[in-house]
């Protein structure tokens, strides 16, 4: 079970950190990502890190902005996320993948969280 906490509501430029507590199983070696959906449109990739910690990738819109990060003693993962815009506006879920590599789909991902929500005001 994956559980994402810290959503809320923020003004533009603010800050937020979201975290996701997987419980009832350890995902060692596996990757975990966050991607996001804002109302009518299709859920996105955001960043995603592998088991290491070594090897992160994200989306070109939040690049330099969002930092993953993740703590695999509290099989935790993190996105900070500063300089907020009203754009990343959406519905946060973290999720888990057994695959390596690059996966940005939402389809590659075996485990996904409840969901948090983030809504930056203008």
């Amino acid at each position: 079970q994956l559980v994402e906490s810290g959503g809320g509501l923020v003004q533009a430029g603010g800050s937020l950190r979201l975290s996701c507590a997987a419980s009832g199983r350890t995902f060692s070696g596996y990757t975990m990502g966050w991607f996001r959906q804002a109302p009518g449109k299709e859920r996105e990739f955001v960043a995603h890190i592998a088991w290491s910690g070594g090897s992160t990738y994200y989306t070109d819109s939040v690049e330099g902005r969002f930092t993953i990060s993740r703590d695999n003693a509290k099989n935790t993962v993190y996105l900070q996320m500063n300089s907020l815009k009203p754009e990343d506006t959406a519905v946060y879920y973290c999720a888990v993948t057994r695959r390596y590599g690059l996966r940005i789909s939402s389809n590659e991902y075996d485990y996904w969280g409840q969901g948090t929500q983030v809504t930056v005001s203008s």
